[in-house]
């Protein structure tokens, strides 16, 4: 008797929807904990001075003031940071720079603008060629001041902090791929259309 020789196949569903609920189910309770303690006190600012504020910067993490003891760390490269701190004024060239930069950070990533030019442009605000950091990346806090304090940027990595734990917005990112919170203020122009245009011309 002739064996019928059939194709062997394999019904595994759809693997999207599984991996969506396993993600689901082990992200819960403790899990999703760890994950957003781990994350709060993980934060790596990339190094990145755009203005002035870098000063503070430099002295919020030096010796007297050791912001490191809160478990931040600045980094020098994007692809092993999580926290992008815009130092003050951004002009448009340097736009496309924070855009890229930002865009080369991993989830969970977070966004500080430090100082009144980042604010609203501070003794800038008229200029020509001056954008707000919100107009280039979602920004989750605001520092005050010209320049602010390295007390209030170690309040400021705090706050993050308690906004990561309290919000769990790391462990709902590991669920949802994604920060759906960010979607009201993701910047509404392309500010680096023409960086975009040139990086495919010279590819």
């Amino acid at each position: 008797m002739e064996a019928q020789q059939q194709e062997g196949k394999a019904y595994i569903g759809n693997l999207e929807v599984a991996a969506q609920l396993a993600k689901e189910y082990l992200v819960k309770g403790t899990v999703a904990k760890l994950v957003d303690w781990a994350t709060a006190f993980s934060l790596w600012p990339v190094h990145l001075m755009t203005s002035c504020c870098g000063c503070e910067i430099g002295a919020a993490w030096g010796p007297r003031f050791d912001n490191e003891r809160y478990g931040s760390l600045p980094w020098v490269s994007p692809r092993q940071t999580n926290l992008i701190i815009v130092e003050g004024t951004v002009t448009k060239k340097m736009a496309c720079s924070v855009r890229i930069t930002w865009e080369q950070m991993p989830y969970p990533k977070f966004a500080i603008a430090m100082g009144a030019c980042a604010l609203d442009g501070g003794i800038f605000y008229n200029s020509y060629n001056i954008v707000r950091p919100w107009q280039v990346i979602p920004i989750d806090l605001y520092i005050p001041g010209c320049p602010p304090r390295p007390e209030a940027v170690s309040r400021a990595i705090v706050e993050l902090q308690r906004m990561i734990r309290n919000k769990g917005l790391a462990s709902k990112w590991v669920v949802s791929g994604i920060r759906k919170d960010l979607k009201y203020v993701l910047p509404k122009e392309d500010l680096c259309g023409w960086r975009g245009e040139r990086l495919e011309l010279s590819a």
